[in-house]
Parts: structure tokens; sequence; C-alpha cells
């Protein structure tokens, strides 16, 4: 660094003519007087403005969340080189806006970041500071500061290792004999990641206990119960604590949500003011799907309606059927004949935009096959799916017998359809092969969770009930496009042991020669499924050699750039001083903004 050189102000000889000068008690050069009677040069040299400021600060970090703490119990999140971290930093150096004893002001004009280890736990920053140390007489200085980063738990993570440390309870319950809709709640709290801040979460057979450090977390969480599922609540709080004092209680609240009874592929029966005020549709209805509202299809003619979640509670529906694996009847399609929006328009000629989904069906209980002859001839809403030879699940309604009084007269009448049909079977469970289940190609991913402690045989029929209840919700996943299009699906390990082997131009080939005249759109294809993550399977082959390239998630000083901050490099850092000695100015530079106060 070059010595310290005196610069002179517009107008320096006028006010050396006017004033009798006098000699630098230090190096002897006539100057104008003045308090010290030293010249700019030697004063600089001997003064040093950044005394009573930090130069080494201590910033706590939380392992857990990687969030930084700022004051009185408050946590922000700030990425490396940020400037907010920077704000925050530059917070915490004492003495930076005023000089201790003297109450003249230091101006801050420049802030850059400084290169350093990356495990080294230490931040550094190069300030640049002005200061007036006497009239007419401004320094300024350069000077590192270095910020200790210390490990230090947040409040929300002490309570994860803490037991009883739970505020408020949401309690999430369905009064049904299986756990299918919660699977599909599932799915959608891990894609929108609704469960992020929840302490833990407890399953039962009717339901799961989701706890949260604070009443804000979990009326966050109950707002998306709503918008995904028709829900009811109650709320209640009981008191752990007060201080009369200081008029303060501490209470512990809890939410109990009821989701609607009704699950996909229930079969319904509706009363006629209830079927007129949903668009005149067939009292006899199946549940297509369940969202914030509960969608209807008639599986005769195709036709659909929405109930709300209010119209439901204030005049609740039973099904007529419950959608188990024990109500269904697996049949085997013997024929199939479109039926055709215009009478007139014959089958040849017929393209696809004209041809309905509806069809007629030529059914035959799979067990009856070489047993009987017995067939069922009915329309289907879901008929364009199938083909000759498929196997698909309905309702067997000629041995079923309805709760409901007027149903059971409609069907005693012969007024009911037969056979409902429910939906298309895929793969290796339409062939019913034993280990259907472990040769799919896809994957959903699970919660973490805690389950409630039972004995051993109980545990164990939950279990076995649970694995049946997950094997229906996926048979329901990969026979319906517009559920999978809410969830995400995985890659299997078998798919992914398959890829490598097959040859793509291969595939492309088989896309390709696909027959035009098949119109099932509903089963699972590869574009749909995601690559999960394997935290045990090493880098990939083509990003081994960029291992040093890409060590972080950017460039280094890459968000600092983006920020608008300099940053000192690797090899410029090692030939920085600490601190450089103070050089005069003639002006007060431009004031660094920052904001301490984020």
């Amino acid at each position: 660094m070059e010595g310290p050189q005196a610069v002179g102000g517009p107008g320096a000889a006028e006010n050396a003519n006017n004033y009798v000068q006098v000699l630098c008690c230090v190096c002897g050069i006539p100057i104008a007087p003045n308090a010290a009677n030293t010249c700019a040069s030697c004063l600089a040299s001997s003064s040093d403005i950044t005394r009573g400021i930090s130069t080494e600060v201590t910033l706590h970090q939380c392992r857990g969340c990687q969030r930084w703490h700022k004051e009185a119990g408050k946590w922000i999140a700030c990425e490396l080189e940020s400037r907010e971290l920077m704000a925050l930093c530059l917070g915490n150096v004492s003495g930076l806006k005023t000089t201790k004893g003297s109450g003249q002001k230091v101006r801050l004009v420049d802030a850059a970041w400084i290169w350093t280890e990356p495990h080294s736990m230490r931040l550094k920053v190069r300030l640049t500071i002005q200061k007036e140390v006497q009239q007419g007489t401004i320094l300024q200085q350069s000077f590192t500061v270095v910020f200790i980063v210390r490990n230090q738990q947040c409040i929300e993570c002490q309570a994860e290792f803490r037991q009883g440390s739970w505020k408020s309870l949401v309690q999430v319950r369905q009064r049904v004999a299986h756990k299918r809709t919660f699977l599909y709640l599932e799915q959608l709290i891990l894609k929108h990641g609704a469960h992020r801040g929840c302490l833990s979460i407890e399953t039962f057979r009717d339901g799961m206990d989701f706890y949260f450090p604070d009443k804000g977390k979990a009326a966050r969480f109950i707002s998306f119960l709503e918008n995904v599922v028709p829900t009811k609540m109650k709320t209640s709080k009981k008191l752990i604590g007060t201080d009369d004092k200081s008029n303060v209680s501490n209470f512990k609240y809890t939410s109990l949500i009821e989701i609607c009874p009704l699950c996909k592929d229930d079969l319904l029966y509706l009363p006629v003011k209830t079927a007129r005020n949903l668009g005149n549709i067939n009292r006899l209805v199946m549940v297509k799907a369940i969202s914030n509202v509960i969608h209807l299809i008639d599986p005769l003619s195709g036709q659909t309606a929405q109930l709300a979640g209010d119209a439901f509670w204030r005049d609740p529906l039973r099904p007529i059927i419950t959608a188990a694996r024990s109500r269904m009847t697996r049949f085997v399609v013997l024929g199939k004949e479109p039926v055709l929006l215009r009478p007139n328009v014959s089958k040849r000629s017929a393209t696809r935009k004209q041809k309905s989904r509806l069809a007629n069906l030529t059914l035959a209980r799979e067990d009856d096959l070489g047993v009987n002859d017995r067939q069922f001839e009915e329309r289907s809403s879901v008929g364009y799916l199938m083909k000759s030879g498929d196997v698909c699940v309905g309702y067997d309604l000629t041995e079923t017998q309805f709760v409901d009084d007027e149903a059971e007269r409609m069907r005693s009448s012969g007024k009911l359809p037969d056979v409902i049909v429910i939906r298309k079977l895929y793969g290796g469970v339409a062939a019913g092969e034993a280990d259907a289940s472990k040769k799919r190609l896809w994957k959903l991913k699970r919660l973490e969770v805690e389950k409630a402690e039972k004995s051993a045989r109980a545990a164990r029929q939950d279990a076995e009930a649970d694995d049946m209840d997950e094997e229906d919700f996926m048979r329901e996943v990969e026979a319906d496009r517009d559920m999978r299009s809410q969830i995400n699906l995985y890659k299997s390990e078998l798919l992914k042991k398959k890829s490598d082997k097959i040859n793509p131009d291969v595939m492309s080939d088989v896309v390709e020669n696909n027959d035009e005249e098949d119109e099932d759109d509903q089963e699972v294809k590869l574009d749909e499924l995601l690559d999960a993550l394997a935290m045990d399977d090493g880098p990939d082959p083509e990003d081994i050699g960029n291992e040093e390239v890409e060590d972080s998630g950017f460039e280094e000083g890459g968000k600092a750039a983006m920020d608008g901050i300099a940053y000192v490099g690797r090899e410029e850092a090692r030939q920085i001083k600490d601190k450089e000695g103070a050089v005069p100015q003639a002006e007060f530079g431009k004031h660094y903004d920052f904001d301490p106060d984020l």
C-alpha cells in the first residue's frame, strides 16, 4: 500500500494566504494553523479512526434449521454472501455508528465479503470507514472484521427435543373402517410441505395427530386441510399455567378435524331433493373424487355433479356400499360396444371426438368362468377404457342387500343395474399375481410418523390392515390419472434397473407403433414418474469430474455478485492486511446503504 498522501481541496491556496502559516510539529512543513498543529499526512499516520469498533464478533447459527440469531429470540434465514446476512453482520458490529466517548459519527462507505475456508466457522467482512478527526480533515481507513460462528439451537429446534413442548394439537379423524383417505391426504401433505414446523406426527387406526409448537403453525395446517378435504372443526384449550402479576396465561390448544366419511368409489343413493338440486342427476351415483367438495358421477350416463362440504354436513349422506375390497367383485370383459353420440353416424366413420366415453360392456364374473355361462350386459362410464380380455372390479348388486329401504325396494324390483363397474385393473393385479405389488414400476413416499403403543396382537392386526389399505390405495392411484396429478409418483428400484437395460430406440418404436384406437388414458406413463433422491448411491458418474467446481449451490462469490456486494477472492484474501493505515480524503464518500433492522 502506498504511503499516506495529503489531498488539498479546491481553494487551498487562497486559504493559505488568508492565514499565517505555521510549521507542522512532526515533519516541519508549513501548514495552515489547526488545533493539533499537524499536517494531514502526519495526522493520518498517527491516528486510528477504527478505535472503539469491534473487529471480532460472535454470531449464533442454529445447526438444525440453519437460521441465524438476530435479537431477543428472533431467528432469520439468510444465505451465505447475501445482502441479508451482510446487514445482520454489520448490525452486530459495536461502535460502527458512533465512536465511543466522542459522539462523532463514523461513515461506512464500503463493505465486502472476504473468502474463508468453508469449514472454518468464520465469516470475514472488509469494511471501509471515514471520519472527520478535526475540522477540514477527513480520514479513510479499511479493516477486516472477523465473525465467529457458534452453534446454538433455536426455540423451535429445542422444542423438537423436549417432551411436552407442543402448544397446539391438530387431531384429524375420519369415521371409516379403512385408511385410504389418510393415505391420499398424506401424499398431498408431502407434495405441498404442509407438515413443515410440525414437531411430531402420531398415527392411529382412525386418524392422525399433528403436534405444533405454536398456534399459528397449527392454524396454517388447518387451513390447508380445509382446502383439500371437506371438514368440520371443534376447538378447545387447556390452561397450563398463569402469572397473576403480569396477567399472562399459558394455554394448550386442541383442534379436532373430522373429515367427511365419504370416500372415493363409495356408492350412494341420493334423496330426491338432493338429486334435483345437483342438476337432476340420477339418484344412484358413485363418489368419483374427494377434494374440498365431493365429486359425484352417474356410473351409467357419466353425468357429474359436485356436493359442497357445507351441504353434506347439513344433511349427511350414508353410502349404501362402501368401497372395501370385500364388497368388490372381479369381472372379465367379454365384449364392448361403444355408445355413439350420434345414432346416424356409422361405427366405422366415427372419429375419436365423436365417440363417447360410454360403452355397453359384456361381463362375466371371474369366478364363474368355467363354472357357468352367466353374463351381464351393462352400460359404464369407464367403458372406453375396456377391451375384450381386460379385468375390472365392480359392485355386484344381484347379491347385495342395501341398508337403505328405498334403495332395496328399487333393487328388488329390478330398477337398478346388476353391475356397477368401478375401474380397470392393470399389470400383475389384473393377472392375479401374488407379488404384483413388488413388480410396480413406481412408488410413493411416506411421512415419518410414530405409531400408538398397542399390544403385540393388536399391532399385528393393524399392520395387516394397513398393508391391505395401502395396496387398495395403490390400485386406485394407478387407475386414476386425475388423482396422480395431485400427488408425486417416484420411480421404483425395479424400474431403475430395467431402464439401464432398455434401448431408448426400441422404446420409441414401441410408443410410435401403439394402436391408434387405444383410448386408455388412465394407465401410469413413465413421464409421470419422478426420480427419487438416493442418499447412499454417491455422486452421479457425470458429476464426479465437476465436484470441485460445484462444491456448493452457487459459484464462489456468485450470491454476492447477484446482490451487488463486492467479494474478495481466495488469492486476494491472502494478501490483504487486517488493518490498513488511515488516508486523508478531500470529502466524504457515499454512505454504504444497509438496513440492520431486517
